[in-house]
């Protein structure tokens, strides 16, 4: 039983085995049956596909024209800020005050310190070209008025052009607002004022001694005073009258105790004549104090020592107006506006100063791009655009549009536009406010801008360009396909941009979806070879 029960479970696992390798085998006849491809099936697979049209739908979508530009970034109205180093006299060595790449420059500010003297940044658009003194006039006189004015320090009007002691003490009022002692003509000029100073002092004691002399001459009388001169007349006359009254009264016995002169009048005729000689020269003498005396030199003496009083006070005048507070050119530089920003400082403490020693922008952020004359176009001032700020969009504003040719020096001295001769343009943005990150990232980087010159504002039916054909009179038409046929319809179209055109009006209504052809499959001809011949078997099929 035991060998029998053996002999079965031997011829099953046989049959179990059969059908396992059965089953493997119609497995991978299955899979190389689809391996396997007959040359004609290959040449079947390999043949382009029949004939027939590429169909779109139409869309409805927002069509926005923008002119895309890569700019540099900066700062507005760059300025390359030089002085005047003529009149120093010597080396331009830079002794302090220099501003830091990034600083602001203020009106009315010191910008460096030259030989200890500060170099003063003020508004104004003429450059510095000589020193201002008194009695200069001239266009840079009036502008140094109107910058004085604009910092809040009477310099005079601006209409007047002179340089006058108004405008001087503006100076003296701007030194002292900065920290530094105002200028000076040097110590020859003060000491023409000291001594015109005492010029005038000794005319003016010369004409006090001439008018004292003139007042005594007006006074004299002989010697005597108009009251003794009075005195002399009434003694004189009492002398007359007392012998008058004696004579006339009998002769009296002599009083011993009367004064000599008097104790016998002398009635005789020698006696009363003399009387009478002596109050006639008394009177004389008097009238003759009433008569002017003659005083011609004395006045001419006067007249003298006022004329030149007058003209060393005229010497005083020049001297003070040549010592007047000047303007020094190595001291003044005029910027077209302020504050300005500080980007290069080209010297440093005990350096000397040659030619420019800073370059200073605005404090306005810039970006500075080319434009094809086209594109330029569509870009007036005040158009909007964007750039990207670390994925954040900024607003940015065209500022103007200028020939890619013009220089900045062309522009610094405000030589009148020329026509454009290229086909490049200048296109320059302002940016919107930023925060202190961003302005961070954006300096000195070439940005992407964007600038929406058009668009429909809202979504409309819009079609693919290729899908626009012209029509016998020059039409535009779209070719809606549907229910396997198609139809022409003829369309007005509208803004085109991104490869799409906006459908204003059709013929035939038409709405988003609808199937508009925009070109046909390739055929058997187009894709074959050239030299060969599509209907041709190749041989390694046959």
């Amino acid at each position: 039983m035991s060998s029998t029960g053996t002999r079965v479970t031997g011829g099953r696992r046989t049959i179990v085995a059969m059908a396992v390798v059965a089953v493997v085998c119609l497995a991978a006849g299955l899979l190389l049956s689809r391996l396997i491809i007959s040359p004609g099936q290959a040449a079947a697979n390999a043949a382009p596909p029949t004939a027939g049209p590429i169909t779109v739908p139409v869309e409805s979508r927002v069509i926005a024209n923008e002119v895309v530009l890569r700019g540099d970034v900066g700062y507005d109205d760059p300025v390359d800020l030089a002085m005047e180093t003529g009149d120093l006299g010597g080396p331009a060595v830079v002794t302090g005050q220099v501003k830091e790449v990034g600083a602001t420059v203020d009106a009315a500010a010191v910008v460096l310190e030259v030989t200890g003297r500060p170099v003063i940044a003020l508004p104004g658009d003429l450059p510095t070209y000589r020193t201002l003194r008194t009695g200069v006039s001239g266009p840079d006189v009036q502008q140094l008025k109107a910058a004085l004015r604009a910092v809040g320090i009477d310099g005079g009007d601006p209409a007047g052009a002179t340089y006058d002691a108004t405008a001087a003490a503006g100076v003296r009022a701007l030194y002292q607002k900065v920290g530094y002692e105002p200028p000076t003509g040097g110590p020859e000029t003060q000491e023409a004022v000291e001594a015109a100073q005492e010029g005038v002092t000794a005319a003016q004691a010369q004409v006090a001694s001439a008018e004292a002399a003139l007042t005594a001459a007006a006074r004299a009388t002989g010697g005597a005073s108009v009251a003794e001169l009075d005195g002399a007349v009434r003694i004189a006359e009492a002398q007359v009258a007392y012998l008058a009254e004696q004579c006339s009264r009998p002769a009296a016995p002599p009083d011993p105790q009367a004064a000599p002169e008097m104790s016998v009048a002398d009635c005789t005729p020698p006696g009363r004549v003399r009387a009478d000689a002596e109050l006639h020269s008394a009177r004389a003498a008097r009238a003759a104090a009433d008569v002017a005396p003659d005083t011609s030199a004395e006045r001419q003496g006067v007249r003298a020592a006022k004329d030149q009083l007058t003209a060393a006070r005229e010497r005083l005048t020049e001297a003070q107006s040549a010592a007047l507070t000047p303007l020094p050119a190595t001291e003044i530089v005029y910027l077209p506006s302020l504050p300005r920003r500080v980007d290069a400082v080209s010297v440093e403490r005990g350096g000397i100063v040659q030619g420019k020693f800073m370059s200073v922008s605005g404090a306005t952020v810039q970006i500075t791009a080319s434009a094809s004359r086209a594109d330029a176009e569509l870009m007036t001032p005040g158009t909007a655009g964007v750039i990207s700020i670390d994925g954040t969009d900024a607003p940015v504003t065209v500022a103007e549009v200028t020939d890619a040719e013009a220089t900045e020096a062309d522009a610094a001295a405000g030589t009148e536009a020329k026509p454009a001769t290229s086909d490049r343009r200048r296109v320059v943005f302002t940016v919107g406010e930023l925060t202190p990150e961003q302005l961070t990232a954006l300096e000195g980087t070439n940005v992407r801008v964007r600038v929406p010159v058009s668009s429909t504002d809202s979504e409309v039916l819009a079609v693919p360009l290729a899908a626009l054909t012209a029509g016998p009179g020059g039409e535009s038409r779209v070719e809606v396909s549907g229910d396997g046929t198609s139809r022409l319809v003829e369309v007005t179209t509208g803004l085109a941009a991104s490869g799409y055109v906006e459908i204003t009006a059709s013929e035939e209504p038409l709405e988003a979806g609808d199937l508009v052809v925009v070109g046909v499959s390739p055929t058997d001809e187009e894709t074959a070879e050239p030299g060969t011949d599509p209907d041709e078997t190749p041989e390694e099929d046959a």
